[in-house]
């Protein structure tokens, strides 16, 4: 067994507790968390850390296969250029995206992140995540906007599914933009008939609207870069969230990523839809390809569950969620380390269906623990550091 006493614990699913001591077996087991130290055995060694304790991180959004672009392209270019970009560079050697993808992976463990949701488009990941220390739930990426091949895309990543065999795994709409009305009816139907977590990349750009209200912008321009002809769609008279809700699933829960260009009637539009909604903020992603982040505060108090991501070091620095709480409170004064920690840790857990486990700092879990550190108070500084400590 393992003690650790810090200045505070911030189990997350209570009060902070000064000078917390908590006790972990030698599988990261939290045997018992608290303030006196009479209560732990006399003749076990406690590990005084200087910083704050609190739970591992959950990454609800990133994309490992993609970690071989790292440094590729140039931020700032919108989201179409960084699609056109993603389309030239994806195509790689299969040993460096593997090698990519397994660095990628290290780094969110020494970055304290615990679980991930990880986007794939083919199996490459599917060995690294077998012996990754990390906790994946893979998402199938489907896209396709010619309904003619709706089906045959449809069978292509039930076939990608089992090449993950034991991993926990489902399938799911890519975005809006990429989806065609018939696929998304087919992923409805499988995810009606059993278990089928969803992410799906949401009104990432301005155009993205404008492409479903009047089939006017740049995505007009992709798909003619791209060859293909979308004469068949017609303009939706309302925005691409607002066209999607209803081709939903009620029976499973969605997570909408990104969300830089949601408002507040979005926000109300799918209250009032029987739908089971996460949203996920990836705010360094956002910043390195559009440049402007979503209206945070809209979110706030409104009783929904937020959760955080990386995205994908073709679009990231790093991966690390340390990071991006770090980038929103800097963008978002108002937003406390409390809240941010939630969004970090036990919403995300919520979200994948591992709160049985991750989380929070509770005896009985296996949540990991990081040792925070260059803290005001409980407040993040540019100088806040994370280090795993289990």
């Amino acid at each position: 067994m393992k003690s650790f006493r810090a200045d505070y614990v911030l189990p997350v699913c209570a009060d902070p507790i000064k000078n917390g001591i908590i006790t972990v077996d030698d599988h990261g087991k939290i045997i018992s968390v608290t303030d006196d130290e009479a209560s732990v055995a006399p003749d076990h060694p406690i590990e005084q850390v200087s910083g704050v304790i609190v739970p591992g991180f959950i990454n609800t959004h990133c994309h490992t296969e993609l970690s071989h672009m790292k440094d590729k392209i140039a931020a700032g270019g919108g989201l179409i250029s960084f699609i056109k970009d993603i389309l030239s560079f994806r195509a790689a050697d299969t040993a460096d995206v593997i090698a990519a993808a397994e660095a990628a992976d290290k780094q969110m463990y020494d970055n304290g992140i615990v679980a991930v949701g990880d986007i794939a488009n083919n199996s490459l990941t599917a060995q690294l995540k077998q012996k990754s220390k990390l906790y994946y739930h893979t998402f199938i990426e489907i896209l396709g906007f010619l309904p003619d091949n709706a089906a045959e895309l449809f069978e292509k990543a039930l076939v990608t599914a089992e090449e993950f065999k034991s991993l926990s795994t489902s399938l799911t709409a890519h975005a809006p933009y990429s989806v065609s009305k018939e696929l998304f009816k087919l992923i409805k139907q499988h995810s009606d008939a059993g278990s089928n977590l969803l992410s799906i990349h949401n009104q990432e750009c301005e155009d993205e609207n404008k492409f479903y209200r009047y089939k006017l912008g740049g995505f007009i321009d992709l798909y003619a870069h791209l060859g293909v002809d979308i004469g068949y769609f017609r303009p939706q008279a309302r925005n691409s969230l607002q066209s999607i809700i209803p081709l939903l699933t009620n029976r499973q829960k969605v997570l909408l990523v990104h969300n830089t260009c949601t408002n507040l009637k979005d926000i109300y539009f799918i209250k009032r839809f029987d739908r089971k909604i996460n949203w996920c903020f990836c705010p360094n992603a956002n910043l390195y390809i559009e440049k402007r982040l979503p209206k945070i505060e809209l979110f706030v108090n409104q009783g929904l569950n937020i959760t955080l991501g990386t995205d994908s070091l073709a679009s990231n620095s790093k991966l690390c969620i340390l990071s991006e709480m770090k980038t929103l409170q800097q963008h978002f004064p108002s937003l406390t380390t409390d809240t941010l920690l939630q969004w970090g840790t036990i919403n995300g857990a919520r979200f994948l269906g591992i709160d049985d486990e991750k989380g929070t700092i509770e005896k009985g879990k296996t949540p990991g623990l990081n040792l925070l550190t260059g803290l005001d108070g409980f407040k993040l500084t540019p100088d806040t550091q994370v280090k795993k400590l289990v």
